[in-house]
């Protein structure tokens, strides 16, 4: 039986929604347990103002349209809403939508806190109340810290091709949480990010064309499993950063995708509506009820599933009404410019809501050009993103890491050129999945040179990367020295670890990562210039990088020689008389690499370099990065 009497809305509720600021909108909309007048059931409330009649259908009623009809809402809202009892737990169901063309659509529950396992598509009726967090220290002491002066190490997992079971089923999300926070403990890693877990339908999309906002994939498990995975990494002290993606989302028949029959959740110009590169729609940030539907979105996440960052995907293509258009295929803004007015003030409307009212969270923007202020705070006419992928750093790396060693003495701009505008936003250095796909090569075989070689020239990459100014994230196999691509049907090749180099990678990273942690001139100030400065930046001929990195009372020294030729008594100008002590090197033999680091304490002297009064020598290994601490910084450090 059907009510009309019930309603989760205030007049507040729909003047926010409409007004596009609503935040909270997963109380109001979907699928709700209640009572009405002592007898249970369940609310529904569904978005589609041009539908001609709105039923629910499920397993309690056949799928059948005639027997559970919406009312709608008089108020102009475009809200259908009504009460059904007698319906229980895990009861599949989607909303049947007569369009204004007579046309019949079946779509799954925009607002649907659980879905069908993919390739299914119906959602479920699900509560999410009755988990018991354990994380009540964890979150008040979040709330307290600011990651900006903390170390930020992040480690970005595909779930369902990081491990497998061995008959190459997934890890459930339980699975996963034990597994991954031993695995991250023991890696030093202070963050995971998880590639796409809202509910997507075609794997190979890797979770980007989501279907499901407010539902944890089907795929690993419930959302209390899910909600249990986030618990257990809080309690190995591991912060959770979930993808999120705003930017588009799939034409399946099922999804948001003219919805009601109109083009609803879309923008309904297809050069502004429809995305040519990934074939999928894109949001309409101009209506506020989109607005409100995306806000809370990530709101959901951060308040139901206590997610510490959301890692923004493609603002890029949210920024540019141009992007991956020719000419002629989009339509300029009222001012004539290729900006997206109306997505840049609903970014800004973002984080602006998120960083208040979940206090120590991170807003992350995946964001490849050179758009000013995407960190800048809202209110100084910036994004309000608390930090930016550094796409440059990574390109500019990465190009040079590949050119052989003989010849890099001519790109030596690529490898110091990040520092012209390391200070002009809130910087991650990624080398994400991204980068190890779609004939892009892992990241070992990037490399250049024989296989030993290629294993000093990634030890030395990420030595040079956790020594640069930002946070930092690397994807999931490069820790291990991956062979072959990320495969997203296949798990990790963790067989390699059977091979001294790859083990020694490994070993090298968690203690690279372990180093990160420990010393605050590497992280401490990542946003201050005050800590970073060059010691020589120009020995180009050689290859040869070195600079400080400075934290409070602390000082690291990093020499970097990219070169495949060792260099004895290399001369290193020092700003004054000081004493270092070696911290590491990646060619320590420990590594498997090929000549021990320094083991006393070295003692600069008065010898004129670069411009420079004192002066350092030491033994610079082929292929190497060398970290010294100083021995006594000063009480005016």
């Amino acid at each position: 039986m059907i009510h009309y009497d019930v309603t989760r809305f205030t007049e507040t509720d729909i003047y926010l929604f409409r007004e596009g600021t609503h935040t909270k909108l997963y109380e109001k909309f979907g699928a709700h347990f209640m009572e009405r007048e002592g007898t249970e059931g369940v609310y529904f409330a569904v978005w589609a103002p041009h539908a001609k009649r709105v039923s629910v259908v499920g397993d309690f009623n056949h799928y059948d349209p005639r027997t559970h009809s919406l009312k709608k809402r008089e108020d102009g809202s475009g809200i259908w809403e009504g009460f059904i009892e007698s319906i229980s737990q895990g009861v599949t169901y989607k909303y049947h939508i007569r369009t204004p063309y007579d046309t019949e659509l079946y779509k799954a529950d925009p607002f649907a806190f659980a879905t069908e396992r993919p390739p299914n598509s119906a959602s479920k009726v699900w509560c999410l109340e009755g988990y018991l967090w354990e994380d009540e220290a964890w979150m008040e002491q979040r709330a307290k810290s600011s990651l900006h002066q903390a170390p930020m190490n992040i480690y970005e997992v595909h779930l369902g091709s990081w491990r497998r079971h061995l008959d190459g089923s997934y890890l459930s999300y339980e699975e996963a949480a034990e597994a991954l926070a031993e695995y991250l403990t023991e890696m030093n890693y202070t963050h995971v990010e998880l590639m796409p877990i809202t509910e997507y339908p075609f794997k190979g999309s890797w979770g980007y064309q989501v279907s499901g906002y407010f539902a944890p994939t089907a795929r690993f498990g419930t959302p209390q499993e899910c909600m249990a995975l986030v618990d257990r990494l809080h309690a190995a002290g591991i912060g959770v950063i979930m993808d999120w993606v705003p930017s588009h989302f799939v034409t399946d028949g099922h999804g948001l995708i003219a919805f009601d029959g109109t083009a609803l959740y879309e923008y309904e110009d297809p050069r502004k509506g429809y995305h040519p590169e990934w074939k999928s729609a894109v949001f309409d940030y101009g209506k506020g009820e989109v607005r409100s539907f995306l806000i809370s979105s990530a709101h959901f996440w951060l308040d139901y599933y206590h997610i510490d960052g959301i890692r923004v995907d493609a603002v890029a293509s949210m920024l540019y009404l141009d992007y991956a258009r020719k000419e002629g295929e989009w339509v300029p803004n009222i001012h004539g410019g290729n900006e997206n007015l109306e997505a840049i003030e609903f970014l800004r409307m973002l984080n602006a809501s998120c960083y208040a009212d979940f206090p120590g969270i991170a807003m992350i923007a995946e964001e490849s050009t050179a758009f000013p202020g995407v960190t800048r705070p809202v209110d100084a006419g910036g994004l309000g993103f608390g930090f930016k992928w550094n796409m440059g750093w990574m390109h500019d790396t990465l190009k040079y890491f590949k050119t052989d060693p003989l010849f890099r003495k001519y790109h030596h701009n690529r490898i110091t050129f990040s520092m012209w505008y390391a200070y002009d936003e809130n910087f991650i250095l990624p080398l994400s999945h991204d980068e190890v796909v779609h004939m892009k090569g892992s990241l070992l075989n990037k490399m250049p040179g024989d296989t030993n070689q290629k294993f000093a020239n990634l030890r030395a990459l990420f030595g040079y990367m956790i020594s640069h100014p930002g946070k930092k994230l690397l994807f999931m196999g490069g820790e291990i020295g991956q062979w072959k691509e990320w495969d997203y049907e296949d798990q990790l090749e963790w067989y390699l670890l059977e091979n001294p180099l790859h083990a020694g990678l490994q070993s090298m990273l968690a203690t690279l990562d372990r180093l990160y942690r420990e010393h605050p001139a590497l992280y401490a100030w990542d946003e201050k210039r005050e800590g970073f400065e060059w010691i020589n930046e120009r020995d180009a001929e050689r290859s040869v990088l070195s600079y400080l990195r400075r934290g409070p009372g602390e000082e690291i020294l990093v020499v970097c020689n990219f070169a495949d030729a060792r260099h004895e008594g290399y001369l290193l100008p020092l700003p004054e008389t000081s004493e270092w002590e070696p911290l590491f090197s990646t060619q320590d033999p420990q590594w498997q690499g090929w000549e021990a680091p320094p083991s006393e304490t070295l003692q600069s002297r008065p010898e004129a370099c670069c411009g420079r009064e004192h002066s350092l020598r030491l033994d610079l290994p082929a292929l190497g990065v060398l970290y010294f601490r100083r021995a006594s910084t000063g009480e005016d450090r």
